[in-house]
């Protein structure tokens, strides 16, 4: 059902990356309005009468929350507390919710949770048949509202149309990621371009470094606490629901301040982009962590998401032979409990 993304003029690197042949595009985005669909997410459904009980079991989030205007941030946890994936959840209709994660993650996540789906009325389903396209820029909201016919939610809320969902995240630009059937996609995409430019599914990844906010892919999953990711920061886990699996962990390490590592964002002197797994390595060559993902700036120059140790090391900090120079993060690193964040609308 992807056969629309063949047609927009793009051309694949691999399944997770599509480029366009526009200039300038991370200086484009800062300064006007672009298009890119969004090739490295994908989307599994749960539906059925029992959808909320049967997630509510198995994430971080208070799904109850997820009530069609709010979509929270979510994670999926083994027993030990390791995340298996992370993802946004946000509700279609009554007994249909929708999350959204790396695309790598969908099948295997879909694998794990079958194995509970018998105890419940809720059926999973891998939605191959949607479309993700995401907008950047200052007048992403007006765009939004004149050819979508949706009026713009703020970020980490949902708005609805007649087939689609419109969600916005946050980052130094204005963000909005429409999910729509793909049948419609070209022509959305065709009606967008009258006043955005594409660019690069590359792009929404870099506004999603700025933002501080990493997806795991599939070689990363069962290896890090949702606070290694700052999860809890961005109000991906909720601390006043009961329980679900690795629940046990998760608040253990939060109330005993026993998160040893965290997300960190950080630039490289250079303009090498380092590998997903690359090490952060301190003045003695001793690794502190390792880099989750990474993407060239406007000046070309790497940004990156790396999961370190929080004690104090021996400086200066490189990623393979390229200084790691520290940014500052756009949030602080406190508990932010997803019930005050569901009334910010």
């Amino acid at each position: 059902m992807n056969d629309w993304l063949d047609r927009l003029g793009g051309r694949r690197e691999d399944d997770t990356r599509l480029v366009f042949e526009t200039p300038d595009q991370a200086h484009l985005a800062m300064d006007a309005t672009v298009m890119t669909p969004l090739v490295h997410l994908g989307i599994l459904d749960v539906s059925g009468t029992d959808a909320e009980g049967f997630l509510q079991g198995q994430t971080s989030a208070q799904v109850s929350l997820a009530d069609g205007a709010f979509a929270p941030l979510t994670s999926f946890c083994t027993p030990k507390g390791r995340m298996l994936a992370n993802a946004q959840l946000w509700r279609v209709a009554e007994g249909h919710y929708r999350l959204l994660m790396h695309r790598s993650l969908v099948q295997g996540l879909h694998d794990h949770l079958r194995k509970f789906a018998p105890f419940y009325k809720a059926e999973l389903t891998v939605r191959d048949d949607l479309a993700l396209i995401g907008l950047i820029g200052r007048e992403t909201p007006a765009v939004a509202e004149a050819r979508l016919d949706v009026r713009p939610p703020t970020a980490w809320h949902q708005a609805n149309g007649d087939d689609l969902q419109l969600l916005a995240h946050p980052g130094p630009r204005p963000r909005l990621l429409a999910c729509l059937p793909a049948e419609r996609a070209e022509a959305i995409w065709q009606s967008l371009a009258d006043q955005t430019t594409p660019v690069d599914n590359a792009v929404w990844r870099l506004h999603d470094i700025q933002a501080g906010l990493a997806w795991l892919n599939a070689d990363q999953a069962d290896a890090h606490l949702p606070q290694m990711l700052n999860w809890e920061a961005l109000g991906g886990i909720s601390f006043k629901k009961g329980c679900y699996t690795g629940q046990e962990v998760v608040a253990r390490a939060h109330f005993r301040g026993q998160v040893k590592k965290r997300l960190v964002r950080g630039q490289l002197e250079g303009e090498r982009l380092p590998a997903e797994g690359s090490a952060v390595e301190d003045a003695n060559g001793k690794s502190l962590g390792e880099v989750l993902c990474a993407e060239l700036d406007a000046y070309g120059q790497p940004e990156v998401l790396a999961v370190m140790s929080t004690k104090e090391a021996p400086e200066p900090l490189s990623v393979d032979g390229q200084q790691f120079k520290r940014l500052q993060l756009p949030y602080p690193l406190e508990r932010l409990d997803p019930e005050s964040l569901a009334a910010r609308v």
